[in-house]
């Protein structure tokens, strides 16, 4: 059996469609019958990869993935190269199979600006434990960020072992406990608001933006989900919204997990006012987006793509808030957390909790969303004093802490 050669392929210039200079890597493919045919693929424009050098720089990944089942005699691998095949391989739109739009434009964030300016020169053999470690140190961002840093790392490095390219991987170590530190802890409580802070809140906007933030903050809907809703996903009769797709930056994805496709409850009240809603939208088809964009400035795309909502929250959500008194910094997650947080203290279960922000886990639920709020902590502290104090005292209750105070509640 002839064995297999290693293939460098070609880069050479060329003409796209629109008469543009592009970059195009050539190479052939053996088919399984032994046969050998020509291969090429376009890497990118002139006006992106300015040398041919940056254009080989770019094909490297993608000649890794040419190689892989050849000789292994190849010189060792950068980082760079690894992102670059990492991207040919894991950061591409597979469909449902493959990453999340919201995923696959944050992990090209992290790569860009972190990974790869300080481990791209670097051979894989050559990035060690302590010095990652130190590195991340020296960052000047918050722990989730840098955990973020590091968990993408070891990803990187987990793909380099999947396709053989090394046999280590430095961030998680050999055995538990000898990777790379780093704390994911939260530095800053997430803003959390009060139930007269919502109700303020939604009595400053208009119609659109009140049914919009209503419908967030009782079901606790990710930016993107709200976004991507259309009228058909919203089932009147049977009181339930179906959760089909997300749009970041105005590009259609499918849901961050599976676990986000669950269809939720639509209570009666919030039907009614997105029935308000739909009876004054100018877009109201089935296919049409529940809250279209409207602007005069694109007239030609008007109701052809959702709401851009970080525009919305600085130019109509926040400026409302401060109308109201409000002073906390509010995004998008901050309804989620408050959603969250207002269920755990109306004493719901964390299953319940679990299934209404449709997580892959409890944990997440407890660990990052849910905040035990002041009067139910007095309350859990309460209980457990009257379970061990002496019998003779047990009807001295202080006048300062109701006998009977409920936790507050979401009103309808």
């Amino acid at each position: 059996m002839r064995k297999a050669r290693y293939q460098k392929g070609c880069v050479s210039l060329s003409m796209n469609g629109s008469r543009e200079p592009v970059w195009i890597f050539r190479w052939r493919e053996t088919l399984p019958d032994g046969k050998r045919i020509l291969r090429k693929k376009q890497i990118g424009l002139v006006e992106r990869y300015p040398s041919k050098t940056a254009a080989e720089k770019a094909v490297a990944g993608l000649r890794l993935a040419i190689n892989a089942d050849g000789p292994g005699n190849h010189k060792p691998i950068t980082m760079e190269i690894l992102v670059q095949h990492y991207r040919e391989t894991e950061l591409v739109d597979n469909g449902e199979e493959g990453k999340a739009y919201s995923t696959r434009d944050r992990y090209d964030s992290c790569l860009n600006r972190w990974i790869t300016p300080r481990w791209g020169n670097h051979k894989l053999g050559d990035i060690k434990t302590i010095a990652v470690e130190q590195w991340l140190r020296q960052i000047d961002r918050a722990n989730a960020t840098k955990a973020r840093i590091r968990n993408l790392m070891s990803a990187l490095f987990n793909h380099a072992i999947r396709w053989e390219f090394t046999d280590r991987n430095p961030i998680t170590g050999p055995v538990r406990g000898s990777g790379v530190r780093q704390s994911s802890k939260r530095e800053r409580i997430p803003e959390v608001l009060e139930v007269e802070e919502m109700r303020a809140l939604l009595s400053e906007l208009a119609l659109r933006e009140r049914v919009l933030l209503f419908l967030d903050m009782a079901t606790g809907l990710r930016r993107g989900e709200l976004a991507g809703l259309q009228w058909r996903d919203v089932d009147f009769q049977n009181h339930l919204l179906r959760v089909e797709r997300s749009v970041v930056d105005l590009v259609v994805g499918k849901c961050k997990t599976e676990a986000s496709k669950k269809p939720v409850p639509l209570d009666e009240y919030l039907a009614q006012d997105l029935m308000e809603w739909y009876q004054h939208a100018l877009c109201v088809q089935p296919e049409d987006w529940i809250f279209a964009s409207t602007s005069n400035r694109a007239d030609r795309n008007r109701g052809q793509h959702p709401l851009y909502l970080s525009s919305l929250m600085r130019y109509y959500i926040q400026p409302a808030a401060l109308r109201a008194g409000i002073t906390k910094k509010l995004s998008w997650h901050t309804f989620r957390h408050t959603f969250s947080t207002l269920l755990k203290a109306n004493g719901e279960d964390v299953k319940t909790v679990q299934e209404l922000l449709r997580h892959a886990s409890t944990r997440i639920t407890l660990d990052v969303y849910t905040q035990a709020v002041t009067l139910a902590k007095r309350q859990a502290q309460s209980k457990v004093i009257a379970m061990i104090r002496p019998e003779s005292g047990r009807n001295c209750v202080p006048e300062s802490v109701p006998k009977n105070s409920e936790p507050s509640s979401v009103s309808a």
